[in-house]
């Protein structure tokens, strides 16, 4: 275990992921904020931190003092951070550095976007298709889809995983969605339902992909555990080993492993010791894909593991119990930082109705951004 000085996850909070008509992206962050310093039972003058994710519907180039601004916060640190799908969590390490160094005591952590009622489907698909590259891809008419419909291809016909297989994952998400309240997709789905859902960019159909929404996250890293849980940010790594999907050299190893190496070594803990995961899950092959490279279950196996009810509620190693982003729904940075959140509620007792009847202890938590381009791992423990 690390000998500096800790950083706990002390509070959490969020909107509802949907359609949020005539709410822009900062009346979101807002919401959310609120929520994550009542959780934490602590005052604005308190904050002392204040790291903002990116939105495309609100491309201010002070995006971080703007917020602070707009919620009455006069931190003495304050940034923005771009990285993509992985920029949850790469704010979150950060704000642990910032605590662990004694720069600061107590990190806002906000993202929040209103992408679903803010933003055009065409220019959504425009905005999110610059991940690609400028001369060889994206001129070639590719979108985020396509772009992953490409990497699934490859890595299906090199281990065998099939579309059924990935189609589990949509329903396991859709079935966790049903259950809370804040989801932008609730009706049930079987997986005939996600094999006939129209194609999107083959081998991806409808189901296969998460939903654009509206909502905001927030959580707030401090000095101080709160009161009644202290979840400490035990270990934490990042790993970037391509931006662009040409640049991409093996689809057996995008640099997922290669976080969570530095994230479990600096915790002192191993793969086979956890008890709750939030996978980032934008495609269902992204989960699939990050679940096997990670470790948590062999090549072709993720899906049998899921069939064998290991990732259920009830199973050894509960798997994004809010839904994820394929249902739970994705606003941009704060759809990764769902699953923080989510992670906290179960972890510190105060997830509702929708409490696991065993709390977990040890969470791990990956996203990644772009096209598997950018990779961080989270270690989340419960102490005492």
């Amino acid at each position: 275990m690390p000998s500096s000085p800790q950083a706990f996850l002390r509070g959490a909070g969020g909107t509802a992921f949907g359609r949020h008509e005539g709410r822009s992206a900062l009346d979101l962050m807002a919401e959310a904020a609120n929520g994550a310093l009542q959780s934490a039972q602590i005052e604005h003058a308190q904050i002392d931190g204040v790291l903002c994710g990116y939105a495309t519907t609100l491309p201010h180039l002070m995006l971080s003092t703007l917020f602070c601004e707009r919620f009455a916060l006069r931190p003495s640190y304050a940034h923005s951070m771009q990285l993509g799908g992985a920029t949850g969590a790469a704010m979150l390490m950060a704000a642990r550095e910032l605590v662990r160094s004694g720069r600061c005591r107590n990190v806002l952590v906000v993202a929040g976007e209103n992408r679903l009622s803010g933003q055009s489907r065409d220019s959504s698909i425009q905005t999110l298709a610059q991940v690609g590259d400028a001369d060889y891809e994206v001129p070639n008419g590719a979108s985020v889809p396509a772009y992953y419909a490409l990497m699934a291809s490859e890595y299906m016909h090199r281990t065998g995983v099939t579309s059924a297989d990935l189609a589990e994952f949509a329903v396991l998400m859709r079935d966790n969605a049903i259950g809370h309240p804040d989801a932008h997709l609730r009706t049930p789905i079987s997986v005939k339902d996600v094999l006939a859902s129209k194609a999107i960019a083959s081998p991806l159909s409808l189901m296969d992909c998460c939903p654009i929404s509206d909502g905001a996250m927030a959580l707030v890293v401090s000095a101080d555990p709160h009161p009644q849980a202290a979840i400490a940010m035990r270990g934490a790594g990042q790993a970037h080993r391509h931006q662009h999907l040409t640049a991409m050299e093996d689809v057996m190893r995008c640099g997922a492993s290669d976080a969570a190496s530095l994230a479990l070594d600096e915790a002192g803990m191993e793969i086979a010791d956890f008890d709750y995961l939030g996978i980032y899950d934008s495609f269902t092959i992204t989960l699939v894909m990050l679940l096997e490279e990670l470790g948590f279950a062999p090549r072709a196996g993720a899906a049998a593991r899921l069939r064998h009810g290991d990732f259920a509620r009830d199973g050894t190693l509960p798997l994004n119990t809010h839904g994820g982003l394929l249902s739970y729904g994705h606003c941009g940075v704060a759809g990764g930082m769902a699953h923080v959140v989510e992670a906290w509620r179960q972890m510190s007792g105060q997830a509702g109705e929708r409490q696991l009847q065993r709390t977990p202890s040890r969470a791990f938590i990956h996203a990644d951004g772009g096209v598997m381009s950018s990779h961080v791992s989270l270690v989340l423990t419960r102490e005492g």
